[in-house]
């Protein structure tokens, strides 16, 4: 199985200025990991802390912030664990799902999810 990694623009919020990086997608990860460097060129505060299960058991507590990315042709604000030193730059699930997106999982490519909306009949 390959890796995939995506060229995002990522920016604050209602803010101007975006910067262009590449993150790993990772649809195991619930949330996308943005590293420090780049949370703090984008001035992204911490607006809450959330608890991280590890696979060896323990547990560790990362700050979470909100970002806009654009991706593929498509923008969307999401939730971001501001990442530490030795953290993984990763693209995740909510971040794919707010976008709209999914991995074709034989090219390993981004492409438009397939969205049902259901309704309930009398």
């Amino acid at each position: 199985m390959g890796l995939t990694h995506v060229a995002v623009k990522l920016s604050r919020p209602g803010g101007r200025r975006a910067l262009s990086t590449r993150l790993l997608v990772d649809t195991g990860a619930v949330f996308t990991v943005l590293p420090e460097p780049i949370w703090r060129r984008l001035r992204l505060k911490p607006e809450a802390s959330t608890e991280f299960l590890l696979a060896d058991g323990s547990t560790i507590a990362r700050p979470m912030s909100e970002c806009r990315f654009a991706v593929a042709g498509r923008s969307a604000t999401s939730p971001v664990v501001l990442g530490e030193p030795g953290d993984a730059a990763l693209l995740g699930a909510v971040t794919l799902e707010t976008l709209r997106l999914m991995v074709n999982p034989l090219s390993r490519k981004l492409m438009p999810m397939r969205l049902l909306l259901g309704a309930m009949t009398a």
